[in-house]
């Protein structure tokens, strides 16, 4: 295991695009790490300075306390599983598994005895003749975790492992990675855009946007504790509502109804004639009349039974929002419906900066 440190890294490429923007960083021994974000904002990149694969412009990258900005891929002994296997087809799942101890000139014995434990650990032992071509798409990520893992390495670095999954494959992946981490209990770095990855994996997450840091924390605290509207955004499904108004009188308005914003946060005193985004999530409404909640009367526009849940697409005047229910409550479309939202589950964030008030 080992532990890393980033302090004020930069990545600017030769044409002047600046990727990544001052991410500072103190991961832990033994830590499950997730970066998630949407495309293009400087995930992958941060990964592969991580890695030796890209060049740091500026700042620092430690290992264990040691620079390691000018180390190599092979000196930072990281091990890395790719997005598209990258398995050699030519060679067995034996082969493909044991391709790093052989390079290294590992003993056979030993080879065999560590590919054989690699393969019981990730259920391939039946497998281990076959090639690549003859597997499915999760049995060959489990192949490239394979590889990686049977090098024994402090850092394990997986870069959008799962996205060339299926939905029914995803979710059995994931357990399967926790169950690995848990097992060898590596420092692991993962890459996604899905937020239900990050959630069920992450020891912490790292929010990023437009290469920079949004929000490091928990999966709890990200969900409950949103910094600014995009981190309260981007995590939860669906999304957070949001609802931009001036607050008059101490209230706001909602779709021609108005919510009494002095009496749900009477710690904002003094915000009148501020512009702010409000905001609750969807599955925070409760359909039966509660004290200290917020009414408001709506259209239903269509509905998605989901099985143990429903969505509710409504409007309210101008406005539209996305109500998540039990599937027992699911309503007609077309019609009117009442909900509320507790006080406790409002959020309200600055209308210039978009930080949490």
């Amino acid at each position: 295991m080992a532990y890393l440190t980033l302090r004020n890294v930069n990545k600017i490429y030769p044409n002047g695009f600046h990727a990544v923007h001052n991410f500072n960083l103190e991961i832990e021994k033994g830590e499950f790490v997730v970066f998630v974000g949407p495309s293009g904002c400087g995930k992958s990149t941060t990964l592969r300075m991580i890695a030796g694969l890209e060049d740091i412009s500026s700042g620092e990258f430690l290992i264990n306390g040691t620079r390691a900005n000018e180390k190599g891929p092979r000196e930072r002994e990281v091990a890395m599983v790719f997005q598209s296997y990258a398995l050699y087809p030519q060679m067995t799942v034996y082969d493909n598994i044991a391709f790093g101890l052989t390079l290294q000139g590992v003993d056979e014995d030993v080879i065999e005895e560590r590919v054989n434990k690699t393969a019981k650990i990730l259920g391939l032992t039946e497998y281990l003749d076959r090639l690549p071509r003859a597997l499915s798409g999760g049995q060959r990520q489990r192949v490239a975790i394979g590889r990686a893992l049977i090098r024994k390495v402090g850092i394990f670095l997986m870069d959008e492992p799962l996205s060339n999954l299926d939905a029914k494959q995803r979710v059995t992946m994931r357990s399967e990675i926790a169950q690995i981490h848990q097992e060898t209990g590596a420092t692991t770095i993962y890459v996604t855009h899905d937020q239900t990855e990050a959630m069920t994996l992450a020891d912490r997450i790292v929010v990023m946007k437009s290469g920079y840091v949004q929000q490091v924390g928990t999966p709890y605290e990200l969900y409950f504790k949103p910094a600014n509207v995009f981190v309260a955004g981007f995590i939860g499904e669906p999304p957070m509502n949001f609802v931009r108004s001036r607050v008059e009188n101490g209230t706001i308005d909602f779709g021609g109804q108005k919510i009494d914003l002095a009496a749900a946060r009477p710690d904002l005193a003094g915000m009148e004639g501020k512009e702010i985004v409000f905001g609750f999530r969807p599955e925070s409404i409760v359909l039966q009349e509660r004290e200290k909640a917020a009414r408001i009367d709506c259209q239903v526009e269509l509905t998605e039974m989901l099985g143990d849940n429903t969505n509710i697409y409504i409007t309210c005047g101008e406005k539209q929002a996305i109500l998540k229910v039990d599937s027992h409550d699911t309503p007609e479309t077309d019609q009117p419906l009442r909900f509320y939202i507790p006080q406790e589950s409002m959020y309200v964030f600055d209308g210039e900066t978009e930080m949490v008030l």
